[in-house]
């Protein structure tokens, strides 16, 4: 293990309060767990992960992706995800640091820079020698907190440099262009996300986003490894689930509420995707607390 990796396993171990945790640097969290976890869903922002210790499986659509010490991957659109955490115990937690993308930053730096191209746009990459030590001057910060208005832009801009250098530069750049397919593609996802009750047309999408219908599905699948359809079918369950932990109760107001026209068809979607009907699933929910929170 380098000395690099070394630090930042004990800076982030030192500053992890909980499972998840916002630090004093804007735009920048920890994960922690002591512990492997059962598959958890979610929604993964724009962002970027870093993981430093322990293992973790990260399910997008029919995708897998998984994560070992010292490896990241870059988020481009907001994404229903499965993850699960492999490898974690008391002795070496999964340790791992998630950055949420400054958009207008990384487009300042491509009117400078330009980014690496190609690559496989769901693949895990290696954290290289000079990423690695940006990240690290970066946290320690964390140390200095009277030093983060003055040197957390600049550090994170330079980890957005090297990020664009790297094997997964194309992405960023694609994301940062206003005219890109990622961020054309990002504000249909953004009404899918604002509207999860209404039917999903991919016409009506593929205006939103200025593209072809047929450029539309094949851009959005892309992006999200699933259909338009099969994205907002995901997104109203994970809001339906968040109902009914909120509000527990009636499960067919739930179904209703998320846009389920038959309370029958939600629970059988439900019970697919989550392992168990909707109201045992919310119950146990309730019952395990923090421990069924989605490690980052």
């Amino acid at each position: 293990m380098s000395e690099a990796l070394q630090e930042l396993i004990e800076i982030a171990g030192r500053h992890a309060r909980g499972r998840r945790t916002s630090t004093a640097v804007p735009r920048v969290s920890i994960g922690r767990s002591e512990v492997a976890t059962p598959p958890l869903p979610g929604v993964w922002g724009l962002g970027i992960l870093f993981v430093l210790q322990g293992a973790k499986t990260v399910l997008i659509g029919d995708r897998a992706l998984r994560y070992k010490p010292a490896s990241y991957f870059i988020y481009t659109v907001e994404t229903p995800t499965i993850s699960q955490i492999i490898e974690g115990s008391a002795a070496r937690p999964y340790l791992a640091i998630g950055l949420t993308l400054d958009l207008q930053a990384v487009a300042a730096l491509l009117v400078e820079h330009a980014p690496a191209l190609g690559g496989d746009s769901f693949s895990i990459s290696p954290v290289d020698d000079d990423l690695l030590d940006a990240l690290r001057r970066m946290m320690r910060l964390l140390d200095r907190p009277a030093e983060i208005p003055v040197l957390a832009t600049m550090l994170k801009r330079e980890m957005l440099f090297r990020l664009l250098q790297g094997p997964q530069g194309g992405k960023l750049r694609e994301l940062a262009r206003a005219d890109g397919h990622l961020s054309r593609i990002g504000h249909a996802i953004a009404w899918i996300r604002s509207h999860p009750h209404q039917p999903v047309r991919v016409g009506d999408l593929a205006e939103i986003a200025h593209m072809s219908s047929a450029a539309f599905y094949r851009h959005f699948k892309a992006a999200t490894v699933m259909s338009p359809v099969q994205y907002q079918k995901q997104i109203r369950l994970l809001e339906a689930r968040h109902l009914l932990i909120a509000q527990p109760g009636n499960v067919a107001r739930v179904a209703f509420a998320v846009g389920y026209e038959s309370a029958s068809q939600f629970s059988r979607e439900y019970a697919r995707q989550f392992g168990s009907p909707p109201a045992r699933d919310a119950a146990r929910l309730l019952a395990e607390g923090e421990t069924a929170i989605e490690v980052i």
